[in-house]
């Protein structure tokens, strides 16, 4: 940790910098934002590039470069588990999910993942709208109190600061340029986040590696440390824990079938060749990231062996063996990461509230200039609220994050995957899984996974979910054109890898 005034001087004021360009990004984006559609899919103009950046920076978080690093710290390659699932999820993602989805959602004219839900079954009493504001609103605050732990413990490890003034200084930054340029703030802050942490992943441990003195070097010092280190297994090995603790770490990239905060960004695309664009950017992206954060941890242990906060490992690199220039840019980075998911969560659950509760059930008479005013003002009420979790402090950013992160995917990848791709989905089964999903993720981490091997909550959430809709769904009745708009949402988008008559038409007219 720096303690002369100089290194803390030159750290201060990039990070200074890179706040007020953050801001500025804020008062570029709103004027897009004064209507609803544009506060919360910023207009659906945005180009590949912004929707795969975003898309992938919201995933991932402070979770990725303090709680990724640490974990690849203390369990070595075992943490690559991880990346294999990540990948998986990214890819399945914008091959299988996103065009579909982004079809249908343009149909319904839709601007909220439960907006879209809601057309979909013909929810005339807004079932949909209310369980999913309960569960985004409940996981939002765990979410963001994680990632503003994140902000403190980052801060704290970089400068010096407090742990609280760290999480005070984050947010107010996060809250202003949220509030005034919404979902368009949002999306391009996140490109900016997300050059800086594929730079930085894609550097760190290089330098990681070659101040151990190389590759062999790094892997005998740690093999001699621990062993148990360097086995795909971890210390468990071929048993059914380690087994069960890898299924886990795959587990945890299911969500990127289905998480409402990245379904949204296929929502803000332009059209669905933007989609199409911007898929191998996002998977290019999710490999670097990824396997980034786990060798800067394992180039760590050798390096930095017998630290008491395993997450700090990054800012304790950073600032060891870089200049103090350069250690602000990688606190800007993780400042980023952490940024890149807030602003989003907040978005979400704001959206929840003033376009899934207010404006289309209590007070569909107000203007859109009203709407979107409500919104900025929620969006910094449910900042404060992480707040007070916050300052707490959670110590382990990395299953904190997941916890709320399985919470959003159980209760809605299930229910949207159904939607898309089964005709025979109901009202009924959707509703029923999406409590279903959510519910067993929480009782999962309340009552069981202690007991059984550790494994991850989405793993049973996900199960849950996917049965109890397609349980619920073969005995209730489906909407009367919702199979007849699966089939024509295929026709016009193709399968994964084959272009349907829509996309061929977008060709021969390009």
């Amino acid at each position: 940790m720096p303690d002369a005034a100089g290194p803390n001087t030159a750290i201060i004021a990039v990070v200074v910098v890179y706040f007020l360009i953050l801001v500025g990004i804020g008062w570029w984006a709103s004027r897009e934002s004064r209507s609803v559609a544009g506060f919360y899919v910023a207009g659906k103009k945005l180009p590949s590039w912004v929707i795969a950046f975003s898309s992938n920076t919201t995933g991932e978080s402070g979770w990725l470069l303090l709680g990724l690093t640490g974990m690849g710290y203390l369990v070595g390659f075992h943490a690559l588990w991880v990346v294999l699932g990540e990948v998986l999820g990214v890819a399945l993602a914008w091959a299988v999910v996103a065009r579909p989805f982004k079809e249908f959602t343009d149909r319904y004219d839709s601007i909220t993942v439960p907006d879209y839900l809601t057309d979909r079954f013909a929810d005339r009493l807004n079932i949909i709208r209310i369980v999913s504001a309960v569960i985004i609103f409940t996981m939002v605050g765990a979410y963001t109190a994680a990632q503003l732990t994140a902000t403190g413990k980052a801060f704290s490890s970089f400068i010096g600061t407090s742990y609280e003034a760290g999480v005070y200084i984050g947010l107010a930054v996060i809250l202003l340029y949220t509030s005034i340029g919404g979902f368009k703030a949002v999306a391009y802050s996140d490109v900016l986040q997300g050059v800086l942490m594929f730079l930085c992943l894609l550097i760190l441990p290089i330098v990681g590696i070659w101040h151990a003195g190389g590759w062999g070097e790094m892997l005998a010092g740690v093999g001699e440390a621990d062993p148990a280190l360097l086995r795909p297994m971890g210390e468990h090995g071929l048993t059914v824990t380690g087994v069960m603790s890898a299924i886990s770490y795959v587990g945890i990239g299911l969500a990127f079938l289905g998480a409402p905060q990245l379904l949204t960004r296929f929502m803000s695309a332009r059209n669905r060749g933007q989609i199409s664009q911007g898929g191998v950017l996002a998977v290019v992206c999710i490999v670097v990231f990824d396997i980034g954060a786990v060798l800067t941890g394992v180039a760590g242990r050798y390096l930095f062996p017998g630290l008491a906060d395993h997450e700090t490992i990054l800012p304790v690199m950073s600032t060891e063996l870089f200049p103090a220039v350069i250690a602000g840019v990688i606190l800007v980075v993780v400042l980023a990461a952490i940024m890149s998911t807030v602003d989003s969560l907040l978005i979400l659950a704001s959206s929840s509230i003033v376009r899934d509760v207010m404006q289309k059930i209590f007070r569909p008479d107000f203007s859109d200039r009203t709407l979107s005013l409500i919104g900025r003002m929620l969006t910094v009420v449910l900042g404060l609220a992480g707040l007070g979790v916050a300052l707490r402090e959670p110590r382990m950013i990395f299953w904190f994050i997941l916890f709320a992160w399985s919470g959003l995917a159980s209760a809605f990848t299930p229910v949207v995957l159904c939607s898309l791709f089964w005709r025979r989905t109901t009202l009924a089964g959707a509703v029923s899984g999406m409590i279903a999903g959510f519910a067993a993720a929480m009782l999962w981490v309340l009552f069981i996974k202690d007991h059984f091997y550790d494994l991850y909550e989405m793993i049973p959430g996900f199960a849950v979910g996917f049965a109890v809709t397609i349980g619920v769904s073969l005995y209730t009745e489906p909407p009367p054109d919702g199979g007849s708009m699966v089939d024509d949402v295929k026709r016009v988008v193709g399968g994964p890898f084959s272009a349907g008559e829509g996309e061929q038409q977008h060709r021969r007219t390009r």
